[in-house]
């Protein structure tokens, strides 16, 4: 019983790539249904309604709810509360998915599973949530906190708003999150990090920013899905220290090297997805060392370089896609004889050279792709020659080769206390400081001198202005980030314009979805 409750995914099978490909690559989603206005309305009063601030509830907060209904025990009353709570922050549900959840038999609800507890065989207690695919529209209340028993919380392709309540964190038999498909937002949310028995972490398809947090990869996860958000930086450097089977990364905004750490994963990664972003640098010679992985794709990112020439020894490689980068050099006939390869796709790269296996044939086991490269023999569909000399002139070293750095924020202009010379010259007197000059009255013309300047003498130089005195350049602070900074995912309703008349106006609403 307590293994269908789990039903924790190891993902080893290399059926399921294309289950994950179909995933990052879907376009309609039920989230891009909900306007920009009623998302930020629903986080609106997601920010209202949170009690602690960030989402935590009181130590003694259920001994305050007081229901005039039976149950068989204390855990069922507390799951009464919380879905209750749940269902008053739902302001659309369209396929009536929690239509039934009235009275105090919350095992009849649609969507929750029971279970005897582990702990006790006797105690009931509601032990999962699966509400995918409701295209319910809503946010997530701290009550949520009090399913202290669930071993499962799946709510993908719905249009939740807002915020992880930090209540998620009381979860301690939480093995799988699945919140994929909505409309969360702000960083990557830290409380999933705090559920000790997590194993399962799906946010693919919201709109998190920010960066990643190292610990994340430190965490005993086995699936990681943070694809198609807004994330950004550097992938951390602890990346090898990941135990999960799948990494999926694809589709955001990181920038510089694969960390070279990756080689550690050898023993535990079956599939690593990092295309779609845009991280530069050689490619690793340590991703060679993932012997055991049937699926490896960085396509469409800035790799320059050579392959590795350790590719020939992942047998088990079954989907290998570089393409779309500006590599160059060589494909070796061993990388496209691997035992188990079915799909190798290195297009439009530079590569100059291949070998007769790796040209696409009717009669290869491989599904080959070599377009849009710098090979000779009359291979159809190359780049012009002008562009590939470009390139080719000037191979790169990948020892010597470094990636792109964090971009610095931009340096506050301090303003600049005017020059003293040592002699100013003396200002102008201005009509509100000087009676106005008189014109001399009419003399009769003879030989004497005509009268002395105005200014005999320049007076004593001024000192100089302090800065904060004076006024400085013009310098506008940055505008407060909102949480739509960075580009929109795939088909996801634009957010909002900002204004940027100055000075930048307040923001006193809650971050939109």
């Amino acid at each position: 019983m307590e293994a269908a409750v789990v039903r924790l995914r190891r993902c080893r099978n290399g059926s399921l790539v294309l289950v994950y490909l179909a995933a990052i690559l879907l376009a309609a989603t039920a989230a891009a249904a909900l306007s920009d206005a009623e998302a930020s309305d629903i986080a609106r009063r997601q920010l209202l309604s949170l009690r602690e601030g960030d989402g935590d509830l009181p130590d003694d907060f259920e001994f305050d709810i007081h229901v005039d209904v039976t149950f068989a025990n204390e855990r069922l009353r507390r799951a009464y509360v919380a879905l209750q709570a749940w269902r008053r922050a739902m302001y659309s549900d369209p396929k009536n998915f929690t239509g039934g959840w009235v009275g105090a038999d919350v095992c009849s609800y649609f969507g929750v599973t029971c279970v005897p507890a582990l702990d006790d065989a006797n105690t009931t207690v509601v032990a999962g949530i699966d509400l995918n695919g409701g295209d319910i529209a809503g946010y997530l209340p701290a009550e949520l906190g009090m399913l202290t028993d669930i071993a499962f919380f799946h709510i993908n392709s719905n249009r939740f708003c807002g915020i992880i309540p930090k209540s998620f964190s009381r979860l301690t038999l939480l093995h799988e999150l699945d919140v994929s498909n909505n409309r969360f937002v702000g960083g990557f949310p830290d409380v999933v990090l705090q559920i000790p028995v997590l194993k399962y972490l799906d946010l693919r398809f919201n709109d998190f920013d920010g960066t990643l947090p190292p610990h994340l990869f430190d965490k005993d996860l086995d699936a990681i899905f943070v694809n198609s958000n807004r994330f950004v930086g550097f992938i951390p450097e602890n990346f090898g220290n990941s135990t999960a089977t799948v990494v999926v990364l694809a589709n955001n905004a990181f920038i510089g090297c694969i960390p070279r750490s990756v080689g550690r994963m050898a023993d535990t990664l079956d599939e690593l997805m990092l295309l779609n972003n845009r991280l530069d640098g050689c490619i690793p010679p340590e991703l060679a060392e993932l012997v055991n992985s049937t699926v490896v794709d960085v396509s469409g990112n800035a790799l320059v370089g050579t392959l590795p020439e350790g590719l020939v020894n992942m047998i088990r490689l079954e989907q290998l896609d570089v393409s779309r980068n500006q590599l160059a050099g060589a494909v070796a006939e061993n990388v496209c004889k691997l035992p188990a390869l079915a799909n190798f796709s290195f297009a439009h790269n530079f590569f100059s050279v291949e070998a007769e296996a790796c040209v696409p044939s009717e009669d290869s086991p491989v599904a080959l792709d070599d377009s849009g490269n710098c090979l000779d023999g009359g291979r159809p569909g190359q780049k012009p020659l002008p562009e590939c000399a470009l390139v080719l002139a000037h191979p790169v070293d990948c020892r010597t080769n470094v990636c792109s750095k964090m971009p610095a924020p931009p340096a506050k202009k301090v303003p600049r206390p005017p020059d003293v010379s040592p002699h100013p010259l003396p200002p102008a007197p201005s009509p509100e400081n000087q009676p106005p000059k008189k014109s001399p009255a009419p003399q009769p013309v003879s030989p004497q001198p005509s009268p002395p300047p105005s200014v005999k003498s320049p007076p004593a130089p001024a000192p100089a202005p302090a800065p904060i005195s004076s006024p400085p350049p013009l310098i506008k602070s940055p505008p407060p980030p909102v949480p739509v900074s960075s580009p929109p995912p795939l088909l996801k309703s634009p957010p909002p314009p900002v204004s940027m008349s100055l000075p930048p106006p307040s923001v006193k609403s809650p971050p939109h979805c």
